[in-house]
């Protein structure tokens, strides 16, 4: 598969470290390693809800908001429209 920035392109194929180092970049350093703990890889991460990113990370409130709606959100959309 197609690799950019060292990860897959598509995020159902992101290893853990791979969604970690998205979120590094993305300037999510603390948060990042958040996902490291819960083990949550590409597969998990187009599976959380908004729920799941404002609870189960114990993030704080403001950076969990922007990690879901600004990231996390349109990486499912993205990967919906190309796989249907």
């Amino acid at each position: 598969s197609s690799v950019e920035n060292g990860r897959p392109l598509d995020p159902a194929d992101w290893a853990v470290i791979d969604v970690v180092n998205y979120f590094r970049t993305a300037g999510f350093e603390e948060q990042a390693n958040a996902f490291q703990e819960q083990e949550i890889d590409g597969k998990s991460l187009l599976l959380m809800t908004r729920n799941d990113v404002l609870t189960g990370l114990s993030l704080k409130l403001g950076p969990a908001l922007k990690i879901y709606e600004y990231h996390i959100k349109p990486l499912q959309t993205q990967h919906l429209k190309n796989s249907s």
